[in-house]
């Protein structure tokens, strides 16, 4: 059964049975994972763009794992030296590029809106890998399939976003997603990075940190955006961790095992300190392996759909 949309361009509006469909199909590519072969043919004569305009190292790199674990022919596209340094325009580039006769396109960008945009003026499946202030579905999904894969649910959980709320694509995708899966969602932060009007959202704000651990089943930190800040949001990184930071001595504070997420990458004692980064409750390594597999099923349920 294919997906609704022949793009992922966010995950507002997407559907719970979409969700599950991409979420079910990522349970059988993260077996072949573990497999001593970690490939099929699935894509095979697929072509397959990676059109970052912003650097990134595990987003790109996930992508191109699911891509060359499916078979796909993968072509990596950096602003480097390439022609946008000269001031080509986006829309320009990606005709270009979409005019080598490729099939896919997975685009990072600082605009939100850009893959939107490439969705009107390409024929090309296009996933949305980051854009902007606005959406980070993938990362979404891959949050979503690793709370499945621990709880055997979402529906009825209680799942917190702490930190920067404003500046972060991965909030709300995570909103929308996790809401229409049936969980309870939650945002924490210093009031400088809520949104002030993101209960409008159906999301609950906690401006305490120890409020917050104790009404949630799930923490997901994020980090400080402070490439994407005009100006300073709080005194200092020490202050924000003092206040807002998510630390051993907090959680045991509270008594009960709150499993921690990260989408990375960690600030380390900024947003999250390091013995529970890697502390037993923390599933953020294994959110970057179900990564894979998430995008393997994205790449997977878009590109044959095109081909049928």
């Amino acid at each position: 059964m294919p997906l609704t949309s022949k793009h992922l361009l966010g995950l507002e509006g997407v559907s719970q049975e979409d969700i599950e469909l991409i979420l079910d199909t990522a349970t059988t590519f993260r077996e072949v994972l573990d497999r001593p072969i970690k490939k099929v043919p699935t894509l095979q004569g697929k072509t397959i763009v990676n059109l970052f305009f912003e650097s990134s190292t595990r987003t790109r790199i996930s992508f191109e794992l699911a891509e060359r674990r499916l078979s796909a022919d993968v072509v990596n596209f950096s602003t480097v030296g390439s022609s946008v340094s000269k001031g080509e325009t986006l829309k320009d580039t990606a005709r270009n590029i979409e005019a080598m006769k490729i099939d896919m396109v997975v685009v990072r960008h600082s605009s939100p809106g850009a893959a939107q945009f490439l969705s009107r003026i390409l024929d090309s499946n296009i996933i949305n890998a980051g854009d902007g202030t606005h959406e980070h579905p993938t990362q979404a999904l891959l949050d979503m399939y690793t709370i499945r894969e621990k709880f055997g649910k979402i529906q009825g959980l209680r799942v917190c976003i702490i930190g920067d709320i404003s500046h972060s694509r991965v909030a709300l995708s995570n909103i929308y997603g996790l809401q229409t899966m049936g969980a309870e969602v939650s945002v924490c932060g210093p009031k400088t990075l809520i949104p002030k009007d993101i209960e409008k959202l159906g999301v609950k704000v906690f401006y305490s940190v120890d409020d917050a651990i104790k009404e949630s089943d799930i923490l997901n930190v994020l980090r400080i955006q402070l490439e994407r800040q005009d100006r300073s949001f709080f005194p200092s990184t020490r202050e924000y961790h003092n206040y807002f930071g998510i630390t051993k001595e907090r959680l045991e504070r509270t008594n009960k095992a709150v499993t921690i997420m990260h989408p990375g990458p960690i600030n380390r004692d900024v947003e999250i300190s390091a013995d529970v980064a890697d502390g037993e409750h923390s599933v953020i390594l294994q959110q970057v392996l179900n990564g894979v597999a998430v995008r393997m099923a994205v790449l997977y349920l878009l590109g044959t759909a095109k081909a049928e």
